[in-house]
């Protein structure tokens, strides 16, 4: 009797415990299902709460004229300065959308095909920074040779290309901005494009352009530094000047020699004081017209070594002979005549 009773009790507990785990497996599908419904719901209300005003629960419409975001009710206006992600340009038809629309560099006259053609790399590395395998090394260094044959494929472009590589390597060790390069690179293009190069060297011609320009832009160099770091000589490069500014028609006003005095003042560590005096007796040197016939370049040294006797700065001639290029005998007559000039000829 009571095993009977035993084995009713074990298969109520049994069919007890079944119960409670069917309902706790719907309780927890039931909630499953909810959470999704209830994250979206959330993900709801914050989309809407950010597109509606804080004060009066409107509509914001974006402003894409001033850069605002506003309500379309109230007009109060809940943010401003927006970022513009679009274009610089505006086009009205597609033909001129088309026209403006732009990818990669921009264009330059430094090089010979403008910036267009493709460059590949020298370094034998992939993206990665990783070496490439010995038959990846020979296969790029096949594809930068056929680069090279396709990029200057006729005389032209090859004349082009070593004039541009000789006026950057001259404008580097001269010192010169890059607006000095592009004007030397036009200047030379327009060379080539009238045919004026045949019978003249092109290292010449390349000289006498980067010589023209750096006038035209108010940054001169002697002609002893110009034959310093050119391939001609003196007489060659004078000769190739004066023709291609004929030929060309360039308008180059004679050199001024203020614009020596930065230069050589910068690299004698002198003072401000001492540019302005330079400046001042450079220019009451061309009110007594005693600058006609000479040198700009002596002048201007000349007129850096008496502005450094006027304001007691220590400089000798000779270290501005050397930054200047000119000989110690021409700083000497030179600065007699502008303290004469300026009326300080007592200190000469």
């Amino acid at each position: 009797m009571s095993d009977t009773r035993t084995r009713e009790y074990t298969e109520r507990e049994s069919e007890k415990h079944d119960e409670e785990t069917v309902d706790s497996e719907e309780t927890s599908t039931t909630e499953t299902k909810r959470r999704p419904e209830t994250e979206s719901e959330v993900e709801t209300e914050t989309e809407t709460e950010t597109h509606r005003c804080p004060e009066c629960s409107g509509n914001l419409i974006q402003d894409e004229a001033r850069g605002e975001t506003v309500c379309s009710d109230c007009g109060l206006v809940v943010d401003e300065n927006s970022i513009d992600r679009g274009p610089e340009w505006r086009a009205f038809d597609s033909a001129e959308r088309d026209q403006k629309s732009r990818v990669g560099a921009p264009t330059t006259k430094l090089m010979h095909d403008k910036g267009l053609s493709t460059n590949i790399g020298w370094q034998d590395k992939d993206a990665y920074g990783n070496a490439l395998s010995a038959r990846q090394r020979e296969q790029m260094q096949r594809l930068r040779t056929w680069n090279e044959r396709f990029r200057t494929r006729d005389s032209k472009e090859r004349n082009l290309k070593q004039a541009l590589g000789e006026i950057d390597r001259m404008a580097s060790a001269l010192g010169l901005p890059e607006s000095v390069r592009e004007t030397a690179s036009v200047i030379y293009r327009r060379a080539l494009d009238e045919d004026l190069l045949p019978g003249r060297s092109i290292e010449g011609v390349a000289t006498a352009a980067l010589y023209a320009a750096a006038r035209q832009a108010g940054t001169p160099r002697s002609l002893d530094e110009i034959e310093r770091v050119s391939r001609v000589d003196r007489m060659e490069l004078t000769r190739t000047y004066r023709y291609v500014v004929r030929e060309l028609k360039l308008e180059i006003e004679p050199a001024d020699p203020e614009q020596y005095v930065p230069r050589f003042a910068s690299d004698l560590d002198l003072s401000d004081e001492s540019e302005r005096q330079a400046r001042e007796l450079l220019r009451n040197a061309k009110e007594e017209a005693i600058h006609s016939g000479k040198s700009p370049v002596g002048l201007a040294a000349a007129a850096v070594y008496a502005a450094a006797l006027l304001t007691n700065e220590k400089v000798t001639q000779n270290e501005v002979s050397e930054v200047a290029n000119v000989s110690e005998v021409t700083i000497r007559n030179r600065y007699k005549e502008l303290l004469e000039a300026d009326g300080a000829g007592v200190l000469a």
